[in-house]
């Protein structure tokens, strides 16, 4: 069962699974403008970070956590993607002075649908974490059951530094 404070909440799509191909989406960046996933961010690897929304605390620290450790890795594309408005998301950026790539899946919820990150209720998404190869495979995934709950960030960077 899935739960925001404890409280039961619908996650809507399919979970993507370690194997799977990640699909395609589009999304809204902090320009207002729509991209493509496929098209815009071609590194090596791409880790994906999901969360409710940046102005929360656990999802500012998320952000602000795999952002910093990640600056080891130079073949990784990081995005943080949510429902946040892309106002939000570039003030929130500046606030922290961080130059960060973040999306707003808040117009089509493409990206929830095709992850199965949708919580209906809310009509946010649900706290994930995924990492793709260059093949667009996925080699990592952990979506989480309490969304109040922080990622395990020591299995996802034991995951990368042995990986990547």
């Amino acid at each position: 069962m899935k739960t925001m404070k404890q409280e039961p909440i619908t996650v809507i799509g399919e979970p993507l699974q370690v194997g799977d191909k990640a699909l395609d989406f589009v999304a809204v960046n902090n320009s207002l403008k729509e991209v493509s996933f496929f098209a815009n961010y071609k590194k090596h690897y791409t880790l994906i970070s999901v969360v409710p929304s940046l102005d929360t605390a656990v999802c500012d620290l998320q952000t602000r956590t795999i952002n910093e450790r990640l600056s080891n890795y130079k073949d990784m594309d990081f995005i943080t993607i949510s429902n946040d408005l892309p106002f939000a998301q570039k003030r929130w950026c500046g606030a922290h002075g961080l130059d960060i790539t973040t999306l707003s899946d808040h117009k089509l919820l493409d990206f929830a649908k095709k992850y199965g990150v949708l919580i209906e209720e809310l009509r946010l998404l649900a706290r994930a974490v995924f990492v793709l190869d260059h093949n667009r495979k996925v080699i990592y995934v952990e979506y989480l059951d309490e969304m109040s709950n922080h990622p395990n960030y020591d299995k996802l960077f034991e995951f990368l530094d042995k990986n990547i």
